[in-house]
């Protein structure tokens, strides 16, 4: 009852602080509409004004769009998030798809790579330093620093975009499977001798069961940063991809679209986030 009772509060001071938000915003936002007339204009001056997205007969709203606005754009695209009309003008869905596709190759990619290497280092003190120089050399390299040679070297977006989730998703993984693997009690790995487990085994059925939420932990970590990097890479490479909707609808001045992909890029963020969370969860033991 008390857990729940704590649930209820948090969430009605979760609203509470939305509604000051969107109230802070409208308020914020909600300016005198500005117009120009056409009056006394020529008609190339009038078509260049169009052109450079100032229509002297439309009614404008000075500064940034209100939450109202921002819903009105949300609504639009949800309603059909998977139109496909052409090269650069695909719905939020058809993006969005794009983008976690890569994300998984990507980061399945790291797991095949991080999680052994990882048993590997922390087993083998040996390993762990002489492998140590290496990680810290590599690790503290921004990814998208890597782009420009992956382009050169893979000469494909798509692909390059999937080796920068890549390197930037092995890190934490690989750092924290060292980890938890190397904190495994002695005791336990004692035992194991004792009862001569095969080292196979001993990794799946001892190691693995205790270092898991440590592993899980560095899965976690690596989601959030693969999903923070595949919005920048995509705003590089442009084709498809959320990052390439942000960056597309700010070349058109919609900056009502561009908050919309922002919010939608932090919702799927916490959904990843949560997943992990819940999957951390459920390999956590009480000793």
């Amino acid at each position: 009852m008390k857990r729940i009772s704590l649930n209820a509060r948090a969430a009605v001071v979760s609203l509470l602080l939305l509604v000051c938000f969107l109230g802070v915003w409208e308020l914020a936002t909600s300016g005198p509409s500005v117009g120009a007339s056409s009056a006394g204009m020529t008609a190339e001056e009038i078509e260049y004004l169009q052109m450079m997205g100032k229509d002297p007969g439309a009614e404008k709203t000075a500064g940034v769009p209100g939450p109202l606005a921002v819903a009105q754009a949300s609504w639009v695209h949800l309603s059909d998030p998977f139109y496909d009309k052409g090269p650069n003008d695909k719905g939020i869905g058809i993006q969005l798809g794009h983008s976690l596709a890569r994300v998984a190759a990507g980061y399945l990619l790291a797991m095949v790579v991080a999680i052994p290497l990882g048993f590997l280092i922390g087993m083998s003190p040996l390993m762990r330093k002489a492998l140590d120089p290496f990680v810290q050399v590599l690790k503290p390299i921004s990814p998208l620093a890597w782009m420009p040679l992956a382009l050169y070297a893979l000469k494909d977006s798509d692909v390059s975009g999937i080796f920068v989730i890549f390197i930037c998703s092995i890190w934490p993984m690989l750092i924290n499977t060292a980890f938890g693997v190397a904190a495994v009690k002695r005791d336990w790995l004692n035992v194991a001798s004792t009862l001569e487990v095969n080292p196979l085994r001993k990794a799946f059925q001892v190691i693995l069961p205790a270092a898991a939420p440590t592993i899980l932990t560095g899965m976690r970590i690596s989601m959030g940063i693969a999903w923070l990097v595949i919005v920048a890479a995509e705003m590089l490479v442009g084709g498809t991809g959320i990052g390439y909707f942000v960056w597309n609808e700010w070349n058109n001045l919609s900056l009502t679209n561009v908050i919309f992909a922002v919010l939608v890029i932090g919702v799927v963020g916490m959904l990843l986030d949560l997943m992990f969370a819940q999957l951390q969860k459920a390999v956590t033991y009480v000793e």
